[in-house]
């Protein structure tokens, strides 16, 4: 079975806010929709082991943040490859409330706020349905998440549920050739890959998730 088909199917990329008693937590999801339209109910999935679900689980009330193409990206790195337990990935950015909600700072398509009313068990994963209580208006076009892999080039992080393990594929002889005198690395922590001529600068930093060139490998 060739599991790539499902890249086919749509996505957007949200982040999402919510308290864990004592500070703001969040991160990056990838699946959400519109279940009813009277007294709307959204859903989204969210890994078990996600503890900004903790946090939703704990205080019901959460922000979704639908990011736009013209989103800083760097977001889209702090709040999908760190986790809340151990870091505050709002300090580079700050935040606002709205609805009892916090929303990281920054340009988004829009805001939602929302109350969780349901928690459904999917082995690996939790649904999270939720009454939409109010929103904020954005601006720019919503980001795909065909457009996060294709022109950001970014990667899904591991509890992404649309996450799937690359295989290494060698290079033809075609590809050595056309590469000669370029270097490829990788980011071990978000998987983001950048070419470049020769040796990567000291001071280079992943421009999704921050991580220094030590968190760099070649490829």
């Amino acid at each position: 079975m060739d599991i790539t088909v499902l890249f086919k199917l749509t996505y957007g990329l949200y982040v999402v806010g919510a308290y864990d008693g004592l500070r703001p937590v969040g991160c990056i999801i990838n699946t959400c929709f519109q279940v009813t339209n009277q007294n709307p109910i959204l859903a989204i999935s969210m890994n078990k082991n996600n503890y900004t679900l903790k946090a939703i689980k704990e205080s019901r009330r959460f922000s979704l943040s639908i990011i736009a193409e013209d989103t800083d990206p760097s977001i889209i790195g702090t709040f999908g490859f760190q986790s809340s337990r151990d870091a505050d990935k709002y300090a580079n950015y700050g935040f606002r409330i709205f609805g009892e909600a916090p929303c990281v700072n920054g340009k988004f398509a829009g805001r939602l706020i929302l109350d969780a009313i349901n928690f459904v068990d999917n082995e690996t994963h939790i649904v999270v349905l939720a009454r939409l209580v109010d929103t904020v208006k954005g601006d720019g076009t919503p980001m795909t998440y065909d457009y996060y892999h294709r022109v950001i080039k970014g990667k899904a992080p591991k509890n992404a549920p649309t996450y799937v393990a690359e295989e290494e594929k060698p290079k033809t002889e075609e590809q050595t050739a056309a590469t000669t005198g370029k270097k490829k690395y990788k980011c071990q922590v978000c998987g983001y890959e950048v070419e470049m001529d020769g040796e990567m600068p000291d001071d280079f930093k992943c421009p999704l998730c921050k991580q220094p060139k030590e968190k760099f490998s070649l490829i």
